[in-house]
């Protein structure tokens, strides 16, 4: 049996997204601002350092965690993770553009529904207005 196909189950749901920073409070800061997210959490470290910053993406998280590794680029369709996609409306993506390029993010491609970008750390980001199946 499949999970979440029992119908006395809550359905099978994302719980959260992670992106690996050096500068987590400067990465959930970005999307924070830009997004709109807000702060769920703070997670500190033995030490009592910012480990890691919880935002809420409306019914999962999206979790800023630190480390020291190196970051990785992901041109178009990567393996793996390669993309967080956000939906707005059409007079919000555009908003969202002007955005991203004020803060020095230049928007690298468009499609009809979808503007790409990258957040402070590299990572790709989509702003899409594409409707739901």
């Amino acid at each position: 049996m499949a999970l979440g196909s029992d119908p006395g189950s809550p359905a099978l749901r994302l719980h959260h997204l992670a992106l690996g920073t050096p500068e987590v409070e400067e990465l959930a800061q970005f999307y924070r601002e830009l997004f709109g997210l807000a702060e769920n959490s703070r997670q500190l470290d033995a030490q009592g350092r910012l480990r890691s910053i919880w935002l809420d993406l409306g019914g999962a998280l999206l979790m800023i965690e630190r480390t020291d590794r190196p970051p990785r680029r992901v041109d178009g369709v990567g393996r793996g993770p390669f993309l967080i996609a956000f939906r707005v409306g059409r007079a919000e993506r555009d908003r969202l553009e002007r955005e991203l390029e004020r803060r020095g993010h230049l928007i690298e491609s468009r499609t009809a529904f979808s503007s790409y970008s990258r957040d402070p750390d590299g990572n790709r980001l989509a702003i899409s207005t594409h409707p739901e199946s």
